[in-house]
């Protein structure tokens, strides 16, 4: 038996494990988009999950949406996928940054 795996009636069972690669940041694309969620990165995409879509923010700037997301008009949105070419750059973020 490997370990952490369990026996039940005479099955063996392996744990799913979360992908714990996956870390929020806020991802900055061209044409002026801005993204955030989980991110994950494979065959030359960015896939976010969980994302949220930071569509408009007024008199806090920029700086000022990472840290009080709550005065900006964040909208939640289905997963996203980005050509990894298209990300301008990135900010890691709290786990449940703009949720």
């Amino acid at each position: 038996m490997k370990d952490g795996n369990i026996i039940l009636n005479d099955i063996e069972y392996t744990p799913v494990i979360k992908n714990s690669n996956a870390q929020r940041a806020i991802v900055v694309v061209d044409r002026g988009w801005i993204f955030a969620g989980d991110v994950e990165e494979e065959n030359g995409r960015i896939r976010l999950t969980r994302a949220v879509w930071v569509f408009r923010w007024t008199e806090i700037g920029f700086a000022g949406v990472i840290k009080h997301p709550e005065k900006a008009d964040i909208r939640l949105i289905a997963d996203v996928d980005i050509p990894v070419r298209a990300e301008i750059y990135r900010i890691p973020v709290e786990e449940d940054w703009g949720l």
